[in-house]
């Protein structure tokens, strides 16, 4: 069993079509069917049912392609790493954050950093909480900064800060001028939300949980900007951090004096996954920026 089949198979698995495979990787068909023939008759089994010239993974496949897929991304992963040792100074660092962060920390956090790396690249990914940790799982990023995780032994997570959360109302409203208010004295009011997934609908869903309150929701939007839109056109109330670059001209920022409402920040990375040494700075930068 030679390399080069892992790669011909995985392609041919990608594509499910022996031509379109061939052209992608220079090949001629021929050789290609072979490779895969000769890769099928050591294994013992056949990997694709074959349907003219487009062919479709079977079981057999299937649980072969992950094993591969794995076997390459250890290959990849070691290719990088003996880079980065002969060049640490010049690495690609992958971060994921929730938009709500976007504005203006992570803008902050890069210019900061390289001051004195400026060799190093960034990749971002900007996303909700639970898709930012499966794609930590799944490698797409070295490590995010995300709201408080539930209990998971494969990630780690380490608290950099807390935000107030306030109740945020249209400046007509009845308890605008409220110095503070408690959730319970709101329950009743129509709520814009940010949708499920999203690491601060997470929490507020757990704040009204605790007091014993099943809100109205009546608008779920993706962006917070969007949200205090919907608030500022008297659409209903809802619950942020005081966020930067919001126009506070039609809407009012009301306190929680109970229950506690909060906002945790921290990062999170994958225990055991490889890191590059750019990658490890960046991620000690950020710890110590925020820790003191």
């Amino acid at each position: 069993m030679e390399w080069q089949q892992f790669e011909y198979f995985q392609v041919v698995a990608r594509m499910q079509h022996i031509t379109r495979a061939a052209e992608t990787l220079s090949i001629s068909q021929p050789a290609l069917s072979r490779s895969i023939a000769r890769l099928e008759e050591e294994l013992g089994v056949p990997l694709f049912e074959r349907q003219g010239r487009t062919i479709r993974l079977n079981h057999y496949g299937e649980l072969f392609l992950k094993r591969v897929d794995r076997i390459m991304k250890e290959f990849q992963e070691g290719k990088q790493e003996i880079q980065d040792l002969l060049d640490p100074g010049y690495g690609e660092v992958s971060v994921g954050f929730m938009p709500t962060l976007g504005t203006y920390l992570i803008p902050n956090l890069i210019s900061s950093f390289q001051v004195d790396y400026p060799n190093v690249n960034f990749r971002f990914k900007q996303n909700a909480n639970d898709s930012l940790l499966a794609q930590l799982e799944s490698g797409e990023i070295d490590f995010c900064l995300v709201s408080s995780i539930e209990d998971n032994p494969q990630v780690q997570w380490i608290q950099l800060w807390s935000e107030e959360l306030f109740i945020i109302v249209p400046s007509h409203h009845r308890l605008a001028h409220c110095e503070s208010v408690t959730l319970q004295e709101i329950a009743d009011e129509p709520f814009v939300l940010l949708e499920k997934g999203n690491g601060l609908r997470g929490i507020t869903d757990q704040l009204f949980h605790e007091a014993g309150i099943s809100p109205k929701v009546t608008f779920e939007g993706a962006e917070v900007h969007t949200i205090v839109a919907f608030v500022a056109a008297g659409l209903g109330v809802t619950l942020i951090p005081d966020f930067k670059g919001i126009d506070w001209d039609k809407i009012s920022r009301i306190r929680v004096h109970s229950p506690n409402c909060q906002r945790v920040i921290g990062l999170a990375w994958l225990e055991g996954r490889y890191l590059s040494p750019s990658a490890k700075r960046f991620q000690q930068f950020i710890i110590n920026y925020f820790v003191k």
